[in-house]
């Protein structure tokens, strides 16, 4: 029996009317004669709440509590849908992220899965029961309660496919797949019907909030289709699969993230002091990116070395950095108020002409690029965050919406 997972979030599971609705389309789906397994998120707002409610009590909450309040808000829709359908007739059963056994590493708030095992999913499935299980949310190999970060529910959703060789893996949101840019911020944003996994990855990686870049990986490795849908608006889609090199090629979408930092260090031992902030940032659950160490004194006296962070999910930041300025044994410097803009797509890295064509747009328009770095499928360059919307508008001008002109 051919078998699908599924994955309800956003706006599709605000409310009791829309869990029904959901509820019957589950319905006609299992009569079709076919195994499912449904991953949900939290209600509506329901984990702002409850962040906003810890906070009244501790600014900072403890890592650990947090997962175990924020993993709540899942288990209520999980059960709420299983409610409405056996009032559709369907035999259903709901299960938390450990009861489906979704094993995490031990750190809270942005565990990753480091392994599935499904025997429960699968022995109701047998009994012909759709599985509603919550997203987001797993547990480590010391049993504590972890949660799996932003969209952790998409991780959920296709690792668990990918642990049980589901046929395809379907996202449904509030939007009907993958954009070329943020709608929000680019009016002429193109649909994309097709997106590879890489190309999708890369933009999880650098602010796109349609797919995590973990879910991608999971479904990379696994070879399975991930179809982005809309709940309530059916007929559009993006299928992330794997193409062939060259199917697509040039920027296929422009992605930003606001809230980045740069973090500077100098210091005579620049591999010491490199390792010992790492150390410090990973004992604080930090992670870091576009990492460079530059061995060759930049100023005649000290090495240095700079990454960057993106801020907006870490609890305590401001906390952190003041201890990192009281602890290390070198300067640190903090370059604030950044936005990160990338281009993504295929061959972009193939010579330096769309890096050069970018830098020079953005200078004709007074926007001072502040750092850059590069893959092979992106493009990224540090900008001033109030001129990131400005920046995004015009890159996504020049190389989506006039490209071939």
């Amino acid at each position: 029996m051919a078998c699908i997972v599924q994955k309800y979030g956003g706006s599709s599971v605000a409310d009791v009317g829309r869990l029904q609705k959901i509820a019957k389309g589950i319905a006609e789906l299992k009569r079709s004669n076919v195994d499912i397994a449904v991953v949900v998120s939290a209600m509506g707002k329901t984990t702002d709440g409850l962040v906003a409610m810890s906070r009244q009590i501790c600014p900072i909450p403890p890592r650990r509590e947090m997962d175990m309040l924020l993993s709540t808000g899942e288990r209520i829709t999980m059960a709420m849908l299983c409610m409405a359908l056996h009032e559709q007739g369907i035999d259903a059963v709901s299960l938390t992220g450990s009861q489906a056994g979704i094993i995490t590493n031990d750190r809270h708030n942005d565990a990753q899965v480091i392994e599935v095992r499904p025997f429960r999913v699968q022995d109701e499935m047998a009994k012909g029961k759709v599985v509603i299980i919550g997203g987001f949310q797993g547990v480590s190999y010391r049993r504590d309660i972890t949660t799996l970060g932003r969209g952790g529910s998409d991780t959920t959703a296709v690792a668990l496919a990918a642990a049980l060789n589901a046929e395809r893996c379907e996202i449904y949101s509030d939007v009907d797949g993958v954009y070329s840019a943020d709608p929000s911020f680019v009016a002429d944003a193109r649909h994309l019907p097709e997106v590879s996994f890489p190309v999708m990855q890369e933009m999880s990686k650098a602010g796109a909030k349609v797919l995590h870049a973990s879910a991608v990986q999971f479904a990379k490795e696994k070879n399975i289709a991930i179809y982005a849908r809309a709940t309530f608006a059916p007929g559009r889609e993006t299928i992330i699969r794997q193409l062939s090199p060259g199917e697509v090629a040039g920027v296929q979408a422009v992605v930003s993230e606001k809230q980045v930092e740069r973090v500077r260090l100098q210091a005579n031992d620049i591999h010491a002091c490199f390792k010992n902030t790492v150390d410090f940032l990973e004992k604080a659950q930090v992670p870091i990116k576009e990492v460079n160490v530059n061995e060759v004194p930049a100023d005649g006296e000290r090495s240095c070395a700079s990454f960057v962070i993106s801020t907006k999910d870490i609890y305590g930041w401001e906390r952190i950095k003041s201890a990192l300025q009281n602890n290390l044994n070198g300067k640190i410097y903090f370059d604030t108020d950044l936005s990160a803009l990338s281009l993504i797509g295929e061959g972009l890295n193939r010579h330096n002409l769309t890096l050069l064509a970018t830098l020079e747009l953005l200078a004709d328009n007074r926007i001072a690029v502040l750092g850059i770095a590069t893959t092979a499928f992106r493009i990224s360059l540090l900008v001033p965050a109030d001129q990131i919307e400005e920046s995004v508008a015009l890159c996504h001008t020049r190389w989506v919406a006039n490209a071939g002109e």
